[in-house]
């Protein structure tokens, strides 16, 4: 192999990513995405992430372990980065203890409410009950979507709007605003570059919202 080929790697790094078994096309591409260390790349890689795709893993503050083990608990990566968002840390549970029952009237109230029984389980399963699961689950929110959107301060109104994904959106985020500002800038109707300009002008999310209503 020519070290042409490894342009812009020292000696030291192209040895490093050599003997991690990385070929010069990927060993660039991971470090295009943020990624310097091999062995770091080597475990994002072993969690099932791309140099395209670590940036959600990233954003969402999980390190290449972390990543691992979600992997090896068999949940996917971007449902990883949402529960990692809400505070979920990965960890098995004992194969002797037993999974809570699901309590009948959240099911129960949510399929009076004319709730899809699939989703109504899913919102009884993840522990929502009463007024705010109908409001979230007759949107028909995924559950996981719905704890994050809900901890990043949406209303479900306000998430239905928002036409993605709860990780998706945080991505977009990213770096734009404080990530608890986020619901109040899309709620006044601004996108990422829009609310971070504004921002930086020194408007409020509070006055950007009445501006923009002012001018509709």
């Amino acid at each position: 192999m020519r070290e042409s080929e490894w342009e812009g790697f020292t000696q030291g790094e192209m040895r490093r990513w050599r003997h991690a078994g990385f070929e010069p096309a990927h060993a660039s591409a991971w470090r295009e995405a943020g990624v310097e260390d091999p062995g770091d790349a080597r475990l994002w890689r072993t969690a099932g992430a791309t140099p395209e795709t670590v940036i959600t893993w990233q954003r969402a503050g999980m390190t290449p372990a972390e990543a691992v083990r979600w992997h090896e608990l068999g949940v996917a990566p971007h449902d990883a980065a949402r529960r990692h968002l809400c505070g979920e840390r990965p960890r098995r549970v004992s194969w002797f203890s037993k999974a809570p029952a699901v309590p009948a009237g959240p099911i129960r109230d949510l399929l009076r409410a004319g709730i899809p029984a699939d989703v109504a389980r899913g919102y009884a399963d993840a522990g929502w009950e009463g007024q705010e699961a109908e409001e979230w689950a007759g949107r028909r929110i995924d559950p996981g979507d719905a704890r994050l959107f809900a901890a990043l301060g949406f209303t479900a109104a306000e998430a239905a709007r928002a036409g993605v994904d709860a990780v998706t959106l945080v991505t977009s985020w990213w770096g734009a605003v404080p990530v608890e500002e986020v619901a109040a800038w899309c709620a006044a109707g601004l996108d990422p570059v829009e609310a971070a300009a504004q921002r930086a002008r020194g408007v409020t999310a509070e006055q950007a919202a009445v501006l923009r209503a002012l001018g509709q």
